[in-house]
């Protein structure tokens, strides 16, 4: 904000830390899959660095316009406008959007983090979140590498027959103690010396 002055003691060593997170090389990545996910009318961030990605997200039209190519009308209107309230709307419809889509409220990033820049490590967490979900989903809607993001585990869910559950029930394991594995015979206490005679 414009009356917000440098933060000192405390708070001047939180915000360090937080910026220490933030990943350029990361950012690379997120940049390339944006413009090649989103139309050209999006652009690409006019200078490098956390200060120039902030500003080509901040508005949320890239943001609105990433999320509508991966699931169509998630947005329904995106409009570019210079008040702040309007634009931190557009943010709030970027990520009500991406819990419909699939990622944990947890996941997301709170609008200021990005509107204000205080923790842009979050806001490409959430992309990165994205980005693998996309590449998880496997519909068709995402364009880019697929290596760039780790794909999420997905539900594995097994039917097993009542005969194989029974068969299951009549085995022993070799926990339960059988002659042929393993067995505690000859050992000695816990922390005491083997005894040799």
């Amino acid at each position: 904000m414009a009356n917000k002055g440098p933060s000192y003691g405390l708070s001047r060593e939180v915000q360090l830390k937080i910026d220490q997170k933030y990943n350029p090389e990361l950012e690379n990545i997120l940049v390339q899959w944006i413009i090649s996910q989103c139309p050209p009318e999006c652009g690409r961030p006019e200078e490098e660095g956390k200060l120039g990605f902030q500003k080509w997200l901040k508005d949320g039209t890239v943001l609105s316009h990433l999320i509508n190519s991966l699931a169509p009308k998630s947005v329904a209107k995106i409009q570019t406008s210079a008040m702040a309230f309007k634009q931190m709307e557009q943010v709030s419809q970027f990520l009500k959007a991406c819990e419909r889509y699939g990622i944990a409220a947890a996941d997301l990033f709170q609008t200021v983090d990005l509107w204000e820049g205080k923790d842009m490590a979050t806001v490409q967490r959430t992309l990165m979140n994205l980005g693998g979900l996309a590449v998880t989903k496997d519909d068709g809607c995402f364009r880019g590498d697929p290596n760039w993001f780790p794909k999420k585990s997905m539900e594995n869910r097994r039917a097993f027959s009542q005969d194989k559950l029974k068969e299951g029930q009549s085995v022993i394991g070799l926990q339960m103690g059988t002659n042929k594995g393993a067995s505690q015979s000859g050992m000695t206490g816990y922390g005491m010396p083997r005894q040799i005679l």
